[in-house]
C-alpha cells in the first residue's frame, strides 16, 4: 500500500464508505461537491445515491477506489498532512487512523463473515477503543454515510447506523493486511493466510470460538481479593472473581456468579454467559491458571497462590490485559514500587586537589553512585525495609503496619540497581535531562551535593557572575555577546568540561577563541598549547586572526611534508583534519592545553576514520566550534558533544532511542525538551537575528528566482525521467539507491546547464542553451554597473569552470576558487577580492562555504541549490558577518517546474526541524521514497507559458548523447580534494 500522489485532489471530494462481503472488499466512493467534475484519478466512476451535509439525496457520479489502495490517502488526510479536506474525507481519514492505531498494536482477530469469507477483524477492542469509536461515530456528517436506505417522509435520506459503520471500516481496514504464511499457526486454518478470499462456512464456529469477546457485547476482566489479613502472612489467602462488563453501558458491571444465577438482571441474558466463557476460555490459552474455571459448573471465584499473584504482578498480567482482560487490585494494598536516583558526591576526594566545598572538575576516573530512594504506593522505603521485602519472597508483605502488594521480580530488580554507578559526565547528564535509561526503563534522577552545585551553574549559559574579563594580550574591543560567550567557554573549561561554540557564521568565533587561549595562558594548570583542526581552505584565515588578535603568540602550521611539532610548548598549532588523520598518534604526544575543532561538523560522523582519530589526541580542555551543529540529523550533534565531553549524552543507540527517533519523527514533542535541556548547558548557539547581537548588520534579503528550461534542457530532463524510472522500477537495494541518487544528480546538472551534463570538452558554446546562465548574465551585468562585488556558489566544480570560460569570453573579471586550489593561492583570492580587483568569485560550494571573509560582497547567487539549507546559509555568511556595512542580497536559482521546485520547498521543512532542537536527511532520505514518490518528485511541469522561446534551441537529438541516449546521466563534477580530504569524490 504505498502512497499514489495522484489521489491528493480526491481529499476535497466527499468521500463514503461502501461495506461489502468479503470485508477486505469495502471501498470509498468520491464524489465532487455540487455538480463539479470528478478529479482525474485511477479508478471506475459509477453512479450512485449519495447525500450532502443538507441530507437531501441526491444521484451523482463517483469513483470507487478499494479501501486498500485509498488507504494512504487517508491516514495522510488524518495526520494533517493534505490541505483543506472535505468534511467527510476529513471524518475517514480520523477513521483510517482509528483503524490503524487497533491494527498496530496486534487487536486482530479471525472470523467468517454472513457470506462464508474468511476475514480478519479488527478486535478485542478495549475500553478506551469502544469510546473512541463511538466519539468518532457521533461526529459523522450526512456526506460520509453509506448509500441512503430510504427516504423519510420530508425528502430527507435515511442513512445507515453511524457506529455499525464505522466498526465495518475498522474490520476492512484489518482485512486488507497483507497476508502472512505464518497466519495458520495462529488462526488454525490456511484461508486466513490466502490472499484471496476463502469460502469456509466450516470454520464459522471455530472463528466465532477464538474471536470471543469481538462485538459480543461483554468483556471480561478478573477483581483480585485478599482473605485473613487479620493474621499472618501466611494466612492470607487470594482468589481471582471474574467480572462482566456490558460493552453497550460501561456502568453495568456484575459478577460471573450473579450473571449466571440471574442476579445481575436482564442486562446480562443467556448470550452473556455463552459469550463470557468464549472469553474465559481465550484469557486461559494467555494465562493456564485460569483453566480450573472452564470446568466449574459456575465460573464465580478461582483460588490462587503466592506463586500464582506473582505471575499476575509481571508477565501474566501485561500479557492478560493485551488480550483485553484487565486485573483490578485491592486499593488497600500499596502495589507500585517506584524507584528515584540521587546522584552526588563521588566516592573519592575532589580531583586535581581542587576544594572540595566548591563544583569542581570532573575527573574522568571518578564514579559517581545512584542514591537509590524507592516508595511503595507514595511512602518511602528504606534500605533495611526493601531488604526485609525481598527476602520474605512473597508478594504480600507486612510494612509499617499495612499490607504491601509487590513483585518479588520488581523489588529483586531494585536491589541490583543500589551499586550502580557510573562516570561523572554520564551522572552529569542524567540530572540535566532528570531522567536516566537503567535496565531497559526510564528512572527519576536528582542531583545532591556538588553535582547539584555543579547543575546549578551550567543552568544559565550566559549568566552568573563575569568571571573572565577581556585579555590584556587581545588586540581587539570583545562586543558584549563575545564577552559572555568567553566567560562561559572559560567557565566549562576551568571544570573540566567541554564546549561547543555554535554562534552563527560572522559573529567572531574566532577571535573568542583566541581570547579563550589567552585567558587560559594565565592560570598554570590550564596553560600551555592549542591545537586547532580546521579545514585546508582555513588555516591561513586562523593564521591571521591570531597574528592580528594576538600578536606576539607563537603560531605555527603542522601541514606539508616538512610539518613538525618540536619545541612546541605554547601558542597555537594549526593543521588540517587530513593531516590530523594521518598523524594523530604524533600529535597525541603533545601534552595540550586546549584543543579546537573548528567547523566541527566534519566529525559528524562518529564512525569515521576522522572523528576516531580526532578522539585519541588529549587536551586539558576540548572545544568544538560550528554554525551547524546539526546538518541532517542529531546523531550529528551526538558526535560532536560526545567528543567535547565523552558519556554526557550516553551510547549512540541509546540517544538514537531516546531522542533522535522521537524528536526527528516528531512522535514526541516533550524528547526535544528533555533534549535541549539536556544539551543546552554544553552547546551555546547564538544568531544574527537575536536582539542584541549585530544590531548593527545591514539587511540581508533572500529572493527565489525561478527560470524557465530551455526546450533543450527539457528533452533531456523528460528524456532522463523516463528512462532511469525504468531502471528504478527493476531494480531494488543498493542497486536502486544508487540509480535514485545518480537520477537525481543529472536532473541537477541539467537545470545547470546541458554542457555540464553532456561533459562537453573544450570550449562548448553556452549561450542560448540555459535559463539559469541567461538570468547570471543579466544579474552580473546590474551588479558589476553598481560596482558591487558578487559570490556565485556551484556545488560543481565543472559548472564553475564552465562559468569561468564563459565569463571570461564576456570580458568579465572573475577567478575560480574550488577544492583543489593550494592554500597560498586560496590567500591570495580572497585579498585580491577583498581589495575590489576582481568583482566576481566563483566558488565551490564544498570548498569555500565556509571559513572565508568576504565582505566585499554586496551579492550571493547559488546558482543550485544543496540538499541542506545550513550548508547554504554558512555560504551566504561568507559575505553577511561582523565586518560588513552593506545590505546583502541573495539570489537563489531555481529550475520552474522541476525537481529543483521540490527540493526548495523541502530545505524550507529541515530549517524548522534544526530550529527545533538547535535535520531532514538529505539524498538518503531522497533515495528511499517509493516509485510513485519518486515520480511525483522529479515529473516535469511546464511551467505558466511554457519553456523559454526566446532562447535558441540547442538542437538536442534524443537519440545522440554520450552513450547513444540521452548522455550518461551521472554526476561529472571534477573532484575537489584537497589534502584533508574533506571535499574529496565526486561532486554531488
Amino acid at each position: 500500500m504505498h502512497w499514489d500522489p495522484a489521489l491528493s485532489s480526491l481529499a476535497h471530494c466527499s468521500a463514503l464508505f461502501l461495506p461489502a462481503d468479503p470485508s477486505r472488499s469495502g471501498r470509498i466512493a468520491f464524489h465532487a461537491p455540487g455538480d463539479g467534475p470528478l478529479p482525474a484519478a485511477p479508478g471506475a466512476a459509477v453512479e450512485l445515491d449519495v447525500v450532502a451535509d443538507d441530507a437531501l439525496p441526491r444521484r451523482a457520479a463517483a469513483l470507487c477506489l478499494p479501501v486498500r489502495d485509498v488507504l494512504p490517502l487517508l491516514a495522510r488526510v488524518g495526520a494533517g498532512r493534505v490541505a483543506g479536506p472535505s468534511r467527510s474525507c476529513a471524518f475517514w481519514g480520523a477513521a483510517a487512523l482509528l483503524a490503524l492505531h487497533v491494527v498496530a498494536r496486534g487487536r486482530l482477530l479471525p472470523g467468517v463473515t454472513p457470506d462464508g469469507h474468511d476475514a480478519w477483524r479488527a478486535g478485542p477492542l478495549s475500553a478506551q477503543d469502544t469510546d473512541r469509536l463511538r466519539t468518532l461515530a457521533a461526529s459523522m456528517p450526512p456526506s460520509a454515510h453509506a448509500v441512503p436506505v430510504g427516504t423519510a417522509a420530508d425528502g430527507t435520506a435515511l442513512l445507515p447506523e453511524p457506529e455499525a459503520l464505522l466498526r465495518a471500516f475498522l474490520d476492512a481496514v484489518a482485512d486488507v493486511l497483507p497476508r502472512t504464511p505464518a497466519a495458520p499457526l495462529v488462526a488454525g486454518g490456511a484461508p486466513f493466510a490466502a490472499p484471496a478470499p476463502q469460502r469456509v462456512p466450516e470454520l464459522r464456529d471455530w472463528a466465532a470460538d477464538v474471536a470471543a469477546g469481538h462485538d459480543a457485547g461483554v468483556r471480561l476482566s478478573l477483581r483480585i481479593e485478599v482473605a485473613g489479613l487479620d493474621g499472618a502472612p501466611e494466612a492470607a489467602a487470594f482468589r481471582a472473581v471474574p467480572q462482566l462488563h456490558h460493552v453497550g453501558d460501561a456502568a453495568l458491571v456484575a459478577d460471573a456468579g450473579q450473571v449466571w444465577s440471574g442476579a445481575a438482571g436482564a442486562a446480562f441474558g443467556a448470550w452473556a454467559r455463552r459469550e463470557a466463557l468464549l472469553t474465559l476460555r481465550r484469557a486461559a490459552r494467555v494465562w493456564p491458571a485460569l483453566s480450573p474455571l472452564l470446568s466449574a459448573a459456575v465460573p464465580d471465584a478461582l483460588e490462587i497462590d503466592d506463586e500464582e499473584i506473582a505471575e499476575l504482578l509481571g508477565g501474566a498480567g501485561r500479557a492478560l490485559a493485551q488480550s483485553g482482560v484487565e486485573v483490578h487490585w485491592p486499593r488497600s494494598l500499596a502495589r507500585t514500587l517506584t524507584a528515584r536516583a540521587v546522584v552526588g558526591s563521588a566516592d573519592r576526594g575532589a580531583p586535581d586537589g581542587r576544594d572540595s566545598r566548591t563544583p569542581s572538575s570532573l575527573s574522568a576516573d571518578a564514579l559517581l553512585s545512584f542514591d537509590w530512594r524507592f516508595a511503595l504506593g507514595g511512602v518511602p522505603v528504606d534500605r533495611a525495609e526493601l531488604d526485609r521485602i525481598a527476602e520474605a519472597g512473597r508478594p504480600l508483605v507486612r510494612l509499617r503496619d499495612r499490607w504491601v502488594l509487590v513483585d518479588p521480580e520488581e523489588v529483586r530488580r531494585a536491589r541490583e540497581r543500589r551499586d550502580r554507578r557510573l562516570p561523572p559526565t554520564e551522572a552529569l547528564g542524567a540530572v540535566l535531562a532528570g531522567t536516566a535509561e537503567v535496565d531497559g526503563r526510564t528512572v527519576e534522577v536528582e542531583a545532591s551535593g556538588r553535582l547539584r552545585e555543579l547543575r546549578d551553574l551550567l543552568a544559565d549559559p550566559e549568566g552568573g557572575p563575569r568571571e573572565a574579563g577581556q585579555p590584556a594580550a587581545l588586540a581587539a574591543t570583545l562586543r558584549d555577546y563575545q564577552l559572555r560567550g568567553l566567560d562561559w567557554l572559560h567557565r566549562m573549561t576551568s571544570l573540566g568540561l567541554g564546549a561547543c561554540l555554535a554562534d552563527d557564521m560572522g559573529l567572531g568565533k574566532t577571535v573568542t577563541l583566541i581570547a579563550l587561549h589567552l585567558h587560559r595562558q594565565s592560570d598554570p594548570a590550564a596553560a600551555g598549547p592549542t591545537l586547532v583542526v580546521c579545514p585546508t581552505s582555513l588555516m591561513g584565515n586562523w593564521q591571521r586572526e591570531i597574528e592580528r588578535f594576538a600578536p606576539g603568540t607563537p603560531v605555527r602550521r603542522f601541514h606539508g611534508p616538512r610539518r613538525a611539532l618540536d619545541g612546541v610548548t605554547d601558542g597555537f598549532v594549526l593543521t588540517t583534519y587530513g593531516t590530523m588523520r594521518l598523524d594523530a598518534e604524533r600529535l597525541a604526544r603533545v601534552d595540550w592545553g586546549m584543543v579546537v575543532a573548528d567547523e566541527a561538523q566534519h566529525v559528524k560522523n562518529p564512525y569515521s576514520a576522522t572523528a576516531r582519530r580526532l578522539r585519541t589526541i588529549g587536551g586539558r580542555a576540548r572545544v568544538a566550534l560550528t554554525g551547524t551543529p546539526v546538518e541532517n540529523n542529531l546523531t550529528e550533534l551526538w558526535a560532536i558533544l560526545d567528543w567535547t565531553t565523552p558519556g554526557l549524552l550516553g551510547r549512540l543507540g541509546t540517544f538514537r532511542g531516546r531522542y533522535a527517533q522521537a524528536v526527528e519523527g516528531g512522535a514526541d514533542p516533550a524528547a526535544a525538551e528533555r533534549l535541549s535541556r539536556l544539551v543546552r548547558p554544553f552547546l551555546l548557539r547564538r544568531r544574527k537575528s537575536d536582539p542584541g547581537i549585530a544590531p548593527e548588520l545591514p539587511p540581508k534579503t533572500e529572493t527565489d528566482r525561478a527560470v524557465a528550461l530551455t526546450k533543450e534542457q527539457a528533452g533531456l530532463y523528460e528524456a532522463v525521467v523516463r528512462e532511469t524510472l525504468a531502471a528504478i522500477a527493476e531494480a531494488d537495494g543498493m542497486e536502486r539507491r544508487g540509480l535514485v541518487v545518480t537520477l537525481l544528480t543529472a536532473l541537477k546538472q541539467i537545470c545547470n546547464h546541458p554542457a555540464q551534463y553532456l561533459k562537453e570538452e573544450g570550449a562548448p558554446r553556452l549561450t542560448g542553451r540555459s535559463g539559469k546562465l541567461e538570468l547570471l548574465d543579466e544579474l552580473l551585468e546590474t551588479i558589476l554597473a553598481e560596482g558591487a562585488g558578487v559570490l556565485v556558489f556551484t556545488q560543481y566544480v565543472r559548472m564553475a569552470r564552465l562559468l569561468a570560460g564563459h565569463l571570461a569570453a564576456r570580458g568579465v573579471r572573475a577567478q575560480l576558487l574550488h577544492g583543489g586550489t593550494p592554500v597560498g593561492e586560496r590567500e591570495a583570492m580572497v585579498r585580491r577580492f577583498q581589495d575590489g580587483e576582481v568583482p566576481v568569485f566563483l566558488l565551490s560550494l564544498k570548498a569555500a562555504g565556509t571559513g572565508l571573509n568576504l565582505t566585499r560582497a554586496e551579492h550571493v547567487v547559488h546558482y543550485d541549490r544543496w540538499w541542506n539549507p545550513a550548508v547554504e546559509a554558512q555560504a551566504t555568511d561568507r559575505a553577511y558577518r561582523i565586518g560588513q556595512t552593506r545590505p546583502v542580497q541573495v539570489h537563489r536559482l531555481i529550475a520552474e517546474g522541476t525537481v529543483e521546485d521540490r527540493i526548495a520547498q523541502m530545505l524550507s521543512r529541515k530549517r524548522r526541524l534544526a530550529d527545533a532542537v538547535l535535520g531532514g536527511a538529505g539524498e538518503a532520505a531522497l533515495t528511499e521514497l517509493t516509485d510513485a514518490e519518486l515520480a511525483e518528485l522529479v515529473r516535469l511541469r511546464a511551467p505558466d507559458g511554457g519553456y523559454d522561446e526566446d532562447v535558441a534551441d540547442g538542437g538536442y537529438d534524443e537519440g545522440g548523447g554520450a552513450d547513444g541516449a540521452c548522455g550518461e546521466p551521472r554526476g561529472g563534477a571534477a573532484p575537489e580534494g584537497g589534502e584533508d580530504g574533506t571535499n574529496g569524490g565526486r561532486g554531488r
